[in-house]
């Protein structure tokens, strides 16, 4: 999964989780550099802990309660397979102090790999010497093309930008100074690296190129200018589509949304003086749908904005599941200026989203949405963000329903929480099967490291699982009552998603999954010292081998592998001092295909019931969001190997519905140990006022609503919404047609007529005044349509207004926002 950042509500919005534009492509490229170890120490000295560790700790790690794992040793039958298909390259004479590798298209064997190294300080622009190498083996070996794009200097923060899904396409930007040339230079490639087009652009590029997420002819950038240009050519042909353009997004199909300043200021966004457009004809016409915005972000079919309605007010977020028709104010705490909001992860069906404390709290409070991402949630308190805004947040994508993360408890331990219900209910992480935590341990659970400790280099990577590879989750963490950098960190292993867990390797490694789990490898992490041994296992890392793939160490810099998890291919990368004093770059790839050579057959395989406890009543063992799923997975004692092929096989039946079916409904919470929704303090009522798609509707609500997505039938039941109150909101009353008058005068001579005529008229008076009333209601109507639409609590002061009504909206727009922050797809292995 690709992480991207963006942040709402106080300088930027923070979309973690998200993969490439919204998840819908997997991570292509990863840069690795050489690293100055004396620097990497001296940051990780400066950083401030966080930890129960006491003041006179230091900064030693020690390690943890011990634990044992199965190890085995290599015959000289397996050693001599692998000597056989280990294949070095050392990339002689390249001085480059970092490598980019980008994998093109599915299952080809193509990688392109651009080394760069920076210029001299005082260079007029940051630029640098590149080299361009390409492999069609799956990094086996390495040719030079560097002259296919006539030995160009690339730029080094753009690197190489490969296409989406299957497509071979790929954009080099080249290292164009800006003054005396009238735009930029990029090389563009259809076929992997085989051919490049030089294409000289009429502007110079801001950032890198984006892709459409399926149409790789499909191309948008931002300029140096704020000029936002198109290409629906492959980048041959380019037009300036708007001016003053601040941040874009894709969203479905052609939707391309774009915030700008229409009077070009530097800091428009700090200001809330952005405006949201949306083009759905790429770049033809173009629909203003949100006013003085801050930021704003698109991730599983949401749009989201931030916006202050009111000068110095506390920024709210509105959300729009219409691609920006209509938008609705999420029901959340407002922000200040000094916090901010989190999209933490989400899909079509709902959103988590993380609301932070006021103050230097370093935590906050995270919520989950309804599916249309108006209501929230609260899912849980005291949720850890760093200070350098990392959350801890991860998505177990091997599992339905799975998350994990970590939450700061008020004497300052940091401990590790896991869902299997998507943030309905969190508990503490299960002691590994095989760590002891002794006697002075009060609570002995698993603690998993994240972001924030790998932002302050405790750990070298992130945990890690996989879709395919069905249960397997691997991550750093320690055993004790809390997580702390004092402790060195170690390997734990889950194969059933997080339920269950199995410490497997001692001290911090670099770890990847090949053959959808069938295998796992891992390189011990040295910060000073060079590695020559690989550890790889084929029984979800129970027991393991090592063997040594180089007879030369070299500094480790990163492991490297197809994308997918179907490849049994794994690259080590590094570089090894040479006797000039010169590090060379150093590939050393392993093929563990001609090591499992058997491929899985049906008696290799087992029916494995996911969120299954093995105790309780067997009708509900396994249900999980109202239905169960067995998969068919490969057992742990099979040697062999899943290959290309393999596609993950599950049978899914439905549950009968109980309380962990409801989420706590907006103004509840979950009780601590308890499965009930209680109602939040200072709610005075279950009334909750809804004022949206054209009808006010008065609710009364039994504290639960259904998780999204959730498929139980039956059941536990709680006592339904009931509609006490519907009437017509923000809809103007059609009018009937004037009536046509007579050509003949009228006369009213007898009293009789004339008390006719009195009484008439003053009919016609009550009427009158009844139209004028009428019409004060059809303005205010009128204006409430024109309004975001408001969901209220009755003593639930979350917003300001009591009667439904927002500010003032020009033109049926919004006053939102939300600036999306791109991050490179590099991930920086140290």
């Amino acid at each position: 999964m690709i992480w991207r950042l963006m942040v709402l509500g106080g300088a930027c919005v923070l979309f973690l989780g998200a993969g490439a534009q919204d998840g819908r492509s997997l991570r292509r490229t990863v840069t690795f550099h050489r690293t100055q170890q004396d620097e990497s120490q001296r940051q990780v000295r400066t950083r401030p802990r966080r930890d129960s560790s006491s003041s006179s700790s230091s900064r030693d790690s020690s390690h943890g309660p011990p634990f044992t794992s199965c190890r085995i040793p290599l015959t000289s039958a397996e050693h001599k397979v692998l000597d056989d298909n280990t294949h070095e390259t050392g990339f002689n004479g390249d001085d480059g102090s970092s490598f980019t590798l980008t994998w093109v298209g599915d299952g080809t064997g193509v990688i392109l790999v651009l080394s760069t190294i920076s210029a001299p300080i005082d260079s007029f622009l940051e630029g640098g010497s590149s080299r361009l190498y390409r492999s069609t083996d799956y990094g086996k070996s390495f040719h030079d093309i560097s002259y296919r794009i006539n030995n160009t200097f690339i730029r080094k923060e753009f690197g190489v930008t490969g296409g989406p899904g299957n497509s071979l396409h790929v954009i080099l930007t080249a290292d164009t100074p800006v003054v005396d040339n009238p735009g930029g230079v990029i090389f563009t490639s259809t076929d992997a690296g085989v051919t490049f087009n030089s294409v000289q652009l009429p502007f110079h590029l801001a950032q890198p190129i984006t892709f459409h997420f399926l149409n790789p002819d499909y191309l948008v950038v931002i300029s140096i200018d704020a000029g936002l240009w198109l290409s629906l050519d492959f980048g041959a042909k380019w037009t300036k589509v708007h001016d003053g353009a601040h941040s874009f997004m894709w969203g479905a199909g052609v939707t391309l949304f774009f915030s700008y300043s229409p009077i070009g200021t530097v800091e428009a966004d700090r200001r809330g003086e952005l405006l949201l457009k949306r083009t759905e004809d790429l770049g033809k016409t173009f629909t203003t749908i949100a006013e003085n915005i801050f930021s704003f972000g698109y991730i599983g079919g949401f749009l989201f904005t931030s916006v202050m309605e009111e000068m110095r007010s506390p920024r709210v977020i509105y959300v729009s599941s219409d691609q920006g028709n209509n938008f609705n104010r999420a029901q959340l705490p407002s922000a200040s200026t000094e916090q901010f909001y989190s999209v933490l992860d989400g899909d079509e069906d709902m959103i988590f989203m993380h609301v932070d404390n006021p103050g230097d709290t370093f935590f906050g409070t995270m919520y989950t949405s309804d599916d249309r991402g108006i209501l929230y949630s609260k899912s849980l308190e005291r949720h850890l963000f760093g200070g350098q805004r990392k959350s801890d947040f991860t998505n177990i994508t091997s599992l339905r329903g799975a998350y994990l993360t970590n939450k700061l408890e008020e004497d300052g331990r940091i401990r590790s929480v896991i869902s299997f219900d998507r943030g309905g209910e969190w508990r503490l992480l299960n002691k590994p099967e095989n760590v002891e935590c002794g006697e002075k341990v009060t609570n002995c659970n698993l603690h998993i490291h994240g972001e924030h400790s790998r932002y302050n280099r405790i750990i070298p990577m992130l945990a890690l699982s996989e879709p395919t590879a069905i249960g397997l989750v691997i991550a750093h963490g320690g055993v004790g009552d809390s997580l702390s950098s004092s402790q060195h960190p170690d390997v734990f292993v889950s194969a059933d998603g997080g339920y269950n867990w199995r410490g497997t390797l001692r001290g911090p490694h670099h770890y990847s999954i090949l053959d959808s789990g069938g295998l796992i490898v891992a390189v011990e992490a040295q910060h000073e010292g060079q590695v020559k041994t690989i550890k790889f296992s084929t029984d979800e890392g129970q027991c393991w081998k090592a063997y040594n793939f180089t007879e030369q160490p070299f500094f480790f810099a990163g492991l490297a592998s197809e994308p997918g998890t179907k490849a049994m291919n794994i690259s080590v990368w590094g570089y090894r001092p040479e006797d000039d004093g010169q590090p060379m770059w150093v590939a050393v790839t392993i093929d563990f295909q001609s090591l499992l050579t058997r491929e899985c057959d049906d008696q290799d395989y087992e029916e494995w019931l996911a969120h299954s406890t093995g105790d309780g009543d067997p009708e509900t063992d396994g249900c999980v969001l109202g239905y169960k799923e067995t998969f068919r997975r490969l057992k742990k004692l099979s040697i062999c190997r899943n290959g290309r092929d393999y596609v993950v096989s599950r049978k899914q039946s439905p549950c009968l519905c109980t309380r962990e079916d409801y989420l706590c409904d907006y103004g509840y919470y979950r009780h601590e140990n308890s499965s009930e929704c209680v109602r939040q303090p200072n709610t005075a009522d279950q009334t909750l006022e809804v004022c949206l798609n054209g009808e006010e509707e008065e609710l009364l609500t039994s504290g639960y609503r259904k998780v999204p997505s959730d498929r139980c039938e039956g059941g536990f039941t709680p006592q339904p919404r009931v509609e006490t109150v519907i009437r017509p909101c923000g809809v103007k009353p059609s009018l009937s047609p004037p009536a046509s008058q007579s050509s003949t005068s009228a006369h009213f001579d007898t009293p009789r007529e004339r008390m006719v005529l009195i009484l008439v008229c003053t009919g016609a008076g009550i009427i009158v005044l009844v139209a004028i009333g009428s019409a004060v209601l059809t303005v205010r109507r009128v204006v409430y349509r024109n309004r975001t639409p408001v969901y209220r609590f009755s003593n639930l002061r979350i917003q300001d207004d009591d009667n439904c009504v927002t500010a003032d909206l020009e033109s049926g727009t919004s006053s939102n926002g939300t600036a999306f922050q791109q991050d490179s797809d590099d991930d920086l292995i140290e």
